[in-house]
């Protein structure tokens, strides 16, 4: 049996979605704080538990009879530390269960930051590890759909351009359609065996949107190296110039068993969806 935490969430949507086009429903456990929201699942055969990553006794009634965990970070994160605490009692819970395998979304870049978001998940897989559960760490980069947006590209289709200060120095989001597909395949097939899979999406680079943009929409679209005070909305831009978003690996691609969605696929199906 394959148990999905925080499975109402977009990512974990998907990954139930995913899972039901290769496992029988009665196979699939959603775990939920708001059981009310998946109706959509136990309409089909799902079993929807209550789970709250606060509440250790619902955890470990959730994950009873759990063959494999799919355990979905916390979006909590603050300086009192509840994230850090959540996931501690999500991993004891799990232990007690008697969890087969617990996958955990962890983040690209988790075994080398120990600070903030990437410094959580580093404490995190060493908390599963100590736990002596077997595992599986899904490390994600960000999600193209954060910067590949129908608010984005329509303004940058109104202005004319696209601009960022970030160099043209690359960045290996991923979108999360592709890596939900990934967790699903790894959580239903036996013959993928490792225990750490660092999921990079194919290197995109600002310039490079403008030039998509251009030939998708048919309009002409230039890129505009910002300066001086000009900030990058999503304040990533010191990481981004010095190259920490251009790490790759193969991973994505050889779970999927082909190519991830390219930046073109990507903006032609946000403007395909933006126009419907």
């Amino acid at each position: 049996m394959i148990v999905i935490t925080a499975a109402t969430g977009e990512y974990g949507s998907l990954v139930v979605e995913n899972l039901l086009q290769r496992v029988s429903p009665t196979e699939l456990v959603v775990a939920v704080r708001n059981p009310s929201k998946a109706e959509q699942w136990s309409d089909r055969g799902v079993d929807v538990r209550f789970a709250d990553y606060d509440h250790p006794e619902s955890l470990r009634e959730a994950f009873r009879g759990a063959g494999r965990l799919l355990f979905i970070s916390s979006p909590v994160s603050d300086e009192a530390g509840s994230r850090m605490d959540q996931h501690r009692k999500v991993v004891e819970a799990a232990a007690d269960a008697g969890v087969g395998t617990i996958a955990y979304t962890s983040g690209v870049g988790a075994d080398v930051v120990e600070h903030g978001v990437l410094g959580e998940h580093n404490a995190t897989e060493q908390i599963i590890s100590e736990s002596g559960l077997p595992h599986i760490f899904l490390r994600h980069p960000l999600y193209s759909d954060l910067f590949i947006t129908r608010e984005v590209l329509r303004s940058a289709l109104e202005a004319g351009e696209v601009s960022s200060n970030t160099a043209g120095r690359g960045l290996n989001t991923a979108f999360r359609a592709d890596l939900a597909k990934a967790a699903a395949l790894v959580l239903s097939r036996d013959d993928l065996d490792q225990d750490l899979y660092e999921f990079t999406g194919p290197l995109w680079t600002y310039p490079q949107l403008a030039e998509v943009l251009t030939e998708v929409s048919g309009q002409p679209v230039k890129y505009r190296e910002l300066e001086g005070d000009e900030v990058d909305p999503l304040s990533l831009t010191q990481v981004i110039r010095a190259g920490g978003f251009e790490y790759q690996t193969p991973d994505l691609q050889q779970v999927l068993g082909h190519p991830a969605i390219s930046l073109r696929e990507g903006v032609t199906r946000v403007l395909t969806s933006a126009t419907a």
